[in-house]
Formats: C-alpha cells, sequence, structure tokens
C-alpha cells in the first residue's frame, strides 16, 4: 500500500502532519524546567542522551546552589560534576556549562546572547541547543530543533532521507511555515513519546500513519 496520491507533495505531506500534530498536541510546549535563559541553556546541555524527566530532577538542586552564569561559573567543578552525575557523560556536560557560563559571564555581560551565531560560540552548544533557547528563552524562532525524535519520525514519514541533524533541519525550514519550527519539533517528540516509540511504533493507533512511508510499507 502506497501514500494515497494526494500526500505525494512532500511540501503538502509536511503541512498536514503538522496540522494533525496541533490537534493531538495543542498544548505542547517545551518540558525542561527553567525560570531564566541561562536555566533553560544549561538544562538543555544536560538534557543531551538524557531524558527531559531525569534533568528535571536534576536541577532544582543544581539551580538552587547555582542560579546564574556568575555562580556557574565561579563554582568548583566537582560540585557540579556531583550534581549533574545522574544525567549522563557528567564530566563533559560539567565542563561545557562551566564554560559556557563563563563566557557569558565574560563576553555577554552575563546575559545569555540572543543571536544564533553568538549562541553557537558557547561551549557546549550546537544548533539543536541553541534553537531550544532562542526560541523559548527569547521568543525568537531561528531554526528547526532536531533531537533524536525529530530525527527519526521525519525520516519514517519522508520528509528527510538525512540523518546529519544540519541537514534534516534545511529540509525542514524548506518545509514548514516558520512560526511553525519550534511547535513542530515539540509535538513531534511528543508524538515520538506517545505513539511512534522507536522499538515498537504502534502505527495502527497513529494519526499519521497514511502519511508515512514506513507506516505503508509496514501495512502493506
Amino acid at each position: 500500500m502506497s501514500i494515497d496520491r494526494k500526500w505525494t507533495s512532500k511540501k503538502k505531506r509536511a503541512l498536514e502532519v503538522l496540522l494533525r500534530l496541533k490537534r493531538l498536541y495543542p498544548d505542547a510546549t517545551c518540558s525542561l524546567d527553567y525560570t531564566t535563559p541561562v536555566q533553560l541553556l544549561v538544562a538543555t546541555i544536560l538534557s543531551a542522551q538524557c531524558t527531559d524527566e531525569r534533568v528535571n530532577k536534576v536541577t532544582p538542586a543544581l539551580f538552587a546552589k547555582f542560579p546564574d552564569a556568575r555562580s556557574m561559573a565561579d563554582a568548583d567543578i566537582l560540585d557540579i560534576e556531583k550534581l549533574v552525575r545522574s544525567t549522563g557523560f557528567y564530566h563533559n556536560k560539567a565542563k561545557n556549562i562551566q564554560g559556557a557560563c563563563r563566557k557569558i559571564v565574560e563576553e555577554f555581560n552575563g546575559e545569555v546572547p540572543q543571536l544564533m551565531e553568538q549562541l553557537l560560540t558557547l561551549p557546549g552548544v550546537a544548533r539543536k541547543t541553541a534553537n531550544v533557547v532562542s526560541a523559548h528563552a527569547f521568543g525568537n524562532i531561528q531554526g528547526v530543533t532536531v533531537d533524536t525524535h525529530v530525527r527519526r519520525l521525519t525520516n519514517l514519514i519522508g520528509l528527510t532521507k538525512h540523518q546529519n541533524p544540519i541537514k534534516i533541519e534545511q529540509d525542514l525550514m524548506k518545509l514548514l511555515p516558520k512560526v511553525d519550527w519550534e511547535n513542530f519539533s515539540i509535538m513531534t517528540i511528543y508524538h515520538g513519546r506517545a505513539i511512534c516509540n522507536a522499538r515498537k511504533p504502534n502505527c495502527p493507533d497513529c494519526e499519521l500513519a497514511e502519511l508515512c512511508a514506513s507506516a505503508n510499507r509496514i501495512r502493506s
């Protein structure tokens, strides 16, 4: 069974996927807990190869002890490591967090920069983290956040053939309205958790199945 002819246009399919995700997850939002841009930056760095649920269990104690960039920059690195240990790769994450905060203090007057090119100069910050911080801390949509769920689902659906996050982002930016770039990422993550599980996708109950190249191959 192939995808219905009316969805063969990748652009039309992407817009229909977006529409259905909006119906399914109307209240979808960033699931990391934070109160300031630097806290969102730190939480997003910690979320690499770790669940947001685990990060949200770690950050209250971390932010209570080190609430801002300057306190993180001046901290004993071992104290940061101890607090973030359960998120995995804690040596590298602690190093990046402190490095980013030191640069924020030294070069950006203690405030997280808003421009993409400035965010990308911070240790531990690639486009995924920069997009999250830019969109949710400042309301500035500069790209599409591509995490493991977004990479997997957009490949399954057939919106991209790439595995490289930058190339996937470029494909999605061409297919989706700019205003929806970040919402699309968040809703796709929700759908990946709820329905399209990596180990066992629930295609029979998936509202996107008729739009999905992989689901159609499975059912044919």
